[in-house]
């Protein structure tokens, strides 16, 4: 690192003990300037200006127990594409798996099983062997979602299912007449969608939908507002002319839609809020796109575009710089920065001779997990490698 990319806190403090001559004075200084160096407040404005330190735009730390000059050093992995890949679990049969990350456990569906390991601390590896196993379902988990205390899974069988982390008793919701793609939950508040071309909203006291909002098309993608006042679905655009609709939570009623000119079968497949006012959506048409709701919404603020025009399956993001995506063909996950227009870094994962999508994929300050058909890869970001394609 360049003197000049140092705090100027941290360069006054260096050039104040220049001109000193003694050594137990140096030494003194040097575990002084070791201590000052390794506190988070150093590093504060060089992580918030780089990818992934979990430093969010609004200064918030997500991972407080992680040392930030830690973070700092891995950062510069993410952003030059430095790690080393592993496929920690696999399976024959070919699935349509969905992932969570809580922490330093690993939530994964596989068929109509939601399967918990545990990730080892030092390695970032997974456990063989699943700890937990949350069933309830009489087809294949398309959504799941996690709270504090919940885990709420939507299932091909049209059912919504609740379980407690805390207990084994699961309680099953009425659900939808088909398949229920997609499913949200934020403060006893759940939102699911399904090819039945509704979206429905529940309340935890009850095992009936409180609404339920007829649609034109397939729902494919939920997400609800970190304000508890809306929601956006993301439908397959067959029939409407916008895929993106803003829904009032209390009303039931349209709030208005996103974008214009959508091509036919430009379908939303995930949403994410970063902030009340700001989502990203990504689907078949390419994109990802930025929303800002205070600004007009038949524009976007900022797209970025997949270079080989494949549709974008899922999407994370930071909370700051950094956005990681999944694309439709041989398993490749795109890392971008929202500076930037074109793609930063990109890794193809799957090898086989048939493509996989990649389905769902997670990551936290050092390693990101993605889900394919047939795999579960993961990419270790604290290595010092090569980098991977």
């Amino acid at each position: 690192m360049l003197l000049s990319q140092l705090p100027e806190d941290l360069l006054y403090y260096i050039l104040s003990y220049l001109d000193y001559r003694s050594l137990s004075r140096l030494s003194q200084v040097c575990r002084s300037f070791y201590r000052f160096v390794n506190r988070d407040a150093v590093w504060k404005k060089i992580a918030k200006a780089l990818l992934n330190t979990g430093i969010t735009r609004e200064g918030k730390d997500i991972y407080p127990l992680i040392r930030l000059k830690d973070r700092v050093k891995i950062a510069q992995n993410w952003y030059s594409g430095i790690c080393r890949r592993r496929i920690p679990l696999r399976w024959k049969t070919k699935l349509l798996p969905w992932l969570q990350l809580d922490g330093d456990t690993l939530f994964l569906s596989q068929a109509a099983d939601i399967k918990v390991y545990h990730i080892h601390k030092d390695s970032g590896r997974l456990q063989r062997s699943p700890f937990e196993v949350y069933s309830g379902h009489k087809g294949d988990v398309c959504r799941f979602v996690l709270t504090d205390s919940l885990l709420i899974s939507g299932g091909s069988d049209g059912k919504i299912v609740v379980h407690s982390r805390r207990s084994d008793v699961p309680v099953e919701f009425s659900g939808h007449n088909q398949e229920v793609n997609c499913v949200d939950a934020k403060d006893g508040l759940i939102i699911s969608g399904s090819r039945d071309r509704t979206a429905r909203i529940w309340s935890l006291t009850s095992t009936a939908p409180r609404d339920t909002i007829p649609m034109c098309d397939r729902v494919w993608s939920v997400a609800i507002n970190p304000t508890l006042s809306s929601f956006v679905t993301g439908t397959a655009c067959c029939e409407n002319f916008s895929p993106l609709c803003i829904w009032d939570v209390e009303r039931s009623i349209s709030l208005g839609t996103l974008g214009s000119d959508f091509r036919r079968g430009a379908g939303v497949l995930d949403i994410r809020f970063e902030s009340p006012f700001q989502l990203f959506t990504c689907g078949y048409d390419t994109f990802i796109r930025l929303w800002d709701l205070r600004l007009c919404p038949r524009k976007c603020a900022m797209e970025w575009e997949e270079p080989h025009d494949s549709a974008l399956y899922c999407i994370q993001t930071d909370g700051n710089h950094m956005i990681a995506s999944g694309s439709s063909y041989y398993g490749v996950v795109r890392l971008w920065d929202k500076r930037q227009t074109e793609c930063l870094q990109f890794f193809q994962l799957s090898s086989d001779p048939v493509s996989s999508p990649v389905y769902c994929l997670r990551f936290n300050s050092s390693h990101l997990y993605a889900a394919l058909a047939t795999a579960v890869h993961s990419l270790d970001f604290r290595q010092n490698g090569t980098q991977i394609r």
